[in-house]
């Protein structure tokens, strides 16, 4: 395709392009020529004319160009997005020995700037939240069916991103077959049913895979050093990916707590898919229901913040603790309210924390920095009392890479603690 205009920069604003940085602000932009529309491809170009990118534009969102390449060589075309889809699902293909279910496109990490793409099983599910993407999704659909040679995709693009670059609200099936009611994926030898249709995300939190099973070394090593099965708390807990790890690792028991009870309902059933269930038995002494010889789960519909108030009154304490919140600052000028959230819930889990007990907390809003995070931990650390080693950071699995010239992809941050 040709370019349809150019993008000219104001004097100095070209530092962050030349360094390989993905986005154009629209304060940045000095003028625009030939008139562009939504999603068109537009050469940028320094104050002085000198080339910078090939990129899309966006007319009225506040990143105004997203580039695709910073090679002015480069022709984007069918045969490039093709090349760039090849290079992306080849990326990820050896996670297919351990999962069935993996992130194939993670936007700018994979020059696909706005572009998401999820497998699960036979089943694609797409998010697409930028203009540039937009306007060429049935060349990057036929691309992407060719990639992955499968031909079922479901679009799951969240309506407010996409009114912010300008597009209409889209959701449904693009290609091929609607997704049944809950698709079958495999991971680490676990099974899960995911809800691709409506569940968060495009139904799975894929990004937390390497720490699931992190969760379940983290019970087994337990176990052998300590000769009895560790009393697990997970909090914000969505379908049970975490309980279900350290349940099949070897938890004594697991209570896990959700606001959503359609999500714990899902989490009943993946319980059940992998020989935890049903819990049928009588609730024990501390109201846990479980079969004699499993770990006994619970599963609490409740607000975590009130529930973990009320676990500390109940003088409950546990050998490992999950926290994996849902994104309490969608922006900048909500840090603030977010900072305290965490501190809240991590507070009120080193409460409940054993000796020698580990916390796996997470955050995965971006505009929460990895340093400020671990500063809002620290200071829930002072204020439990307790003592703490910083035994890991963490991060998403290998399938949502990081550009190092685009710190913004690095939504997702956690810390393993143990208690002293």
């Amino acid at each position: 395709m040709s370019a349809i205009g150019t993008v000219l920069l104001k004097p100095g604003k070209e530092r962050s392009l030349a360094r390989r940085h993905p986005w154009v602000y629209a304060g940045a932009v000095n003028s625009v020529t030939g008139a562009p529309g939504n999603g068109a491809l537009v050469a940028v170009r320094a104050s002085d004319g000198r080339f910078l990118a090939w990129a899309a534009y966006s007319p009225v969102s506040a990143i105004r160009a997203r580039c695709w390449s910073f090679d002015e060589s480069d022709q984007i075309n069918a045969d490039w997005f093709a090349a760039k889809l090849d290079v992306a699902v080849a990326r990820r293909r050896q996670l297919q020995e351990i999962t069935s279910a993996v992130r194939l496109v993670y936007g700018e990490a994979d020059s696909l700037p706005g572009l998401v793409v999820d497998r699960y099983a036979d089943f694609l599910v797409v998010q697409v939240h930028a203009a540039g993407v937009d306007a060429q999704r049935e060349l990057l659909l036929d691309a992407l069916c060719s990639a992955t040679a499968c031909q079922n995709v479901f679009d799951r693009s969240d309506a407010a991103l996409r009114t912010r670059e300008g597009l209409g609200e889209r959701g449904g099936v693009l290609r091929g077959a609607a997704p049944p009611e809950q698709v079958q994926i495999r991971e680490h030898g676990l099974e899960y049913r995911v809800d691709v249709r409506r569940g968060h995300k495009t139904g799975f939190y894929l990004d937390q895979r390497d720490n699931r099973r992190l969760t379940g070394e983290l019970v087994a090593t337990f176990v052998r050093r300590h000769g009895r099965a560790p009393r697990v708390l997970n909090c914000f807990c969505y379908t049970g990916g975490f309980s279900i790890a350290a349940a099949c690792a070897g938890a004594g028991s697991v209570i896990s707590v959700d606001s959503s009870a359609d999500a714990l309902a899902l989490a009943r059933t993946n319980a059940a898919l992998n020989g935890l269930g049903p819990q049928t038995a009588a609730p024990d002494e501390r109201g846990l229901a479980g079969a004699p010889g499993r770990a006994q789960l619970q599963w609490c519909c409740a607000d975590v913040f009130e529930q973990l108030r009320a676990l500390r009154d109940q003088g409950e304490c546990f050998d490992l603790i999950v926290l994996d919140p849902p994104k309490f600052a969608t922006n900048q000028h909500q840090v603030d309210r977010a900072a305290r959230a965490y501190k809240d819930i991590n507070l009120g889990a080193l409460r409940l924390l054993e000796h020698g007990g580990a916390l796996l907390s997470f955050s995965c809003s971006s505009a929460v920095t990895v340093e400020l995070f671990q500063k809002i931990v620290a200071g829930a650390v002072i204020d439990a009392g307790i003592g703490c080693y910083l035994r890991a950071r963490l991060a998403a699995g290998a399938d949502h890479p990081t550009l190092m010239t685009h710190p913004e992809g690095e939504y997702l941050k956690g810390l393993l603690l143990e208690r002293i």
